[in-house]
């Protein structure tokens, strides 16, 4: 009987085991042994958690715990399908790298107020499985805003004028999207009841234009933010000034990636492809999104600072998964799904990689480079690998994505967005070849010796590369990632057309 209550709740427990690690952090405040040893054993158990759920949902199957209903047709639900896996999966075992990375990240760097700093990690890692086991829009909201509450107190962490101006920055841009979010989801919830996500969407014939066109930007505003695209971005950048472990979180494991995450789950599980398609809304979706993809690339060329220029890098990258949501065919599902997980190996390496550097050089300007691939080969090794994996180059993971959304172009009919993410690659090449030249064969006066940073730092960062080269030569490797991407897209493009021929 209580295995059988354990098996069936899964998905909340792989919520809840953090927040609990959050409270027990927050009591081992003078004990920082104790308190680091409470946030590895919640990430390996969070992970161990949502694990068990692959072969489940592998085998077709969905596990969801019992629903907590508020009022009639209004409740809070947590379901494991492919695409809610694939980011749970995700999360939850970056978060194990993470925690690692962090600890010897943060006792080199000795910030200071670093129980409140696991404990807001917790929160947040807690928040993004959340985001991901979320069965309906109401429980997505609900987690959605505690991520933007629980990332603050990261961003801020330094407590100099220029992080709580960064900080502030970003709830204004937080809050206010998450307003407009708020009305589009009371919106959904009146005009379907409970609001349950749905392969195939569950809005067609429930509302016309113009109100369908009104809270499909409304879901633009509230989700843009989050996934930073143009002219929404702003926040992110000048978060940069938090810790570089937070920066990963921002980038790679939770922020940005639950605002792309949020984009397929509206266009496929809200809207559906037939929806969109009748009304041409996934069109001005994916023209928003080719062009953050195209100015966002430019204007990381112009950054000096490493980890602006990878800030700006990611507001162009997330947007391959919008594009791939919003042109909607097969193809560039599976490209858009696939790439949240590429993009986030490729991008913890890269930020793992300025932070190890700065920690054992104190240099964080891309001018500063010249030699250090000398001292710090490992580092700098993988610092090529993902960059070699951003630009697209085969057998790296970033290539199998990007791959899947050219051939998703194609399928929409809009080889226009082919030539966007060639433009995208040859702009990548350019803001990062040179940091990795530099690094090799820069001419610098200072007499470089081999030193790595401490094991901590390195171990974490040649993991990660590692995977985003395994992944690009086998994309199913481990924990099914590019199969649960697939079986995601197809259930979203079977279920509408069935629901375009007037199927149940």
């Amino acid at each position: 009987m209580i295995v059988d209550f354990f098996l069936t709740n899964r998905p909340l427990w792989a919520v809840l085991i953090s927040l609990v690690a959050a409270g027990l952090i927050l009591l081992s405040d003078r004990r920082p042994n104790l308190r680091e040893t409470i946030t590895m054993l919640a990430a390996v158990g969070k992970f161990v958690i949502v694990l068990t759920m692959l072969p489940d949902v592998l085998a077709g199957q969905v596990v969801e715990s019992a629903p907590l209903k508020l009022a009639p047709g209004i409740s809070l639900h947590l379901r494991a399908d492919a695409l809610g896996l694939l980011f749970a999966l995700l999360s939850s075992g970056l978060w194990v790298v993470t925690s690692v990375y962090s600890i010897g990240y943060m006792r080199s760097m000795k910030y200071g107020h670093e129980t409140g700093y696991y404990a807001s990690f917790a929160v947040c890692l807690s928040a993004a499985v959340g985001i991901a086991l979320a069965a309906n829009l109401l429980t997505f909201f609900v987690f959605y805003e505690i991520l933007t509450i629980a990332t603050y107190p990261l961003v801020v962490h330094a407590r100099t004028p220029e992080a709580v101006s960064g900080g502030r920055k970003y709830l204004v841009y937080t809050l206010t999207a998450g307003q407009l979010l708020l009305i589009a989801v009371v919106w959904a919830q009146v005009v379907a009841p409970g609001a349950e996500f749905r392969p195939g969407g569950f809005l067609a014939g429930r509302i016309t234009p113009p109100a369908l066109d009104i809270m499909f930007i409304l879901f633009i505003l509230g989700l843009g933010v989050k996934a930073a695209i143009m002219p929404l971005h702003d926040w992110l950048p000048t978060a940069m000034v938090a810790p570089t472990p937070v920066s990963a979180l921002l980038h790679a494991v939770a922020v940005v990636k639950a605002g792309a995450f949020g984009f397929l789950r509206i266009t496929g599980y809200v809207f559906g492809p037939e929806l969109l398609k009748e009304t041409n809304l996934g069109s001005l979706l994916a023209w928003i999104a080719a062009l953050t993809i195209i100015v966002a690339s430019l204007r990381a060329l112009a950054e000096d600072n490493l980890k602006r220029r990878l800030a700006y890098s990611t507001v162009g990258q997330l947007s391959y998964v919008v594009l791939g949501a919003a042109l909607i065919t097969p193809m560039s599902l599976v490209g858009g799904m696939f790439h949240i997980v590429a993009h986030a190996f490729m991008k913890i390496t890269l930020f793992f990689c300025a932070g190890a550097i700065y920690v054992t050089t104190h240099k964080e300007n891309v001018s500063e480079m010249d030699g250090i691939g000398r001292q710090m080969p490992l580092t700098m090794g993988a610092f090529t690998l993902g960059s070699l994996g951003i630009v697209g180059m085969p057998f790296v993971v970033g290539f199998v994505s990007k791959w899947n959304l050219g051939l998703g172009a194609l399928q929409a009919g809009h080889p226009i967005f082919v030539a966007v993410l060639v433009a995208s690659a040859l702009l990548s090449t350019g803001y990062f070849f040179p940091i990795v030249y530099k690094a090799y064969f820069g001419q610098t006066r200072e007499t470089y010796s081999r030193h790595e940073a401490k094991p901590s730092l390195l171990y974490p960062l040649v993991l990660t590369a590692l995977v985003s080269l395994v992944l690009g030569i086998m994309p199913n490797f481990g924990l099914s990632f590019y199969q649960l991407a697939k079986m995601a897209a197809k259930s979203i493009i079977a279920s509408g057309m069935v629901l375009a021929g007037g199927g149940q």
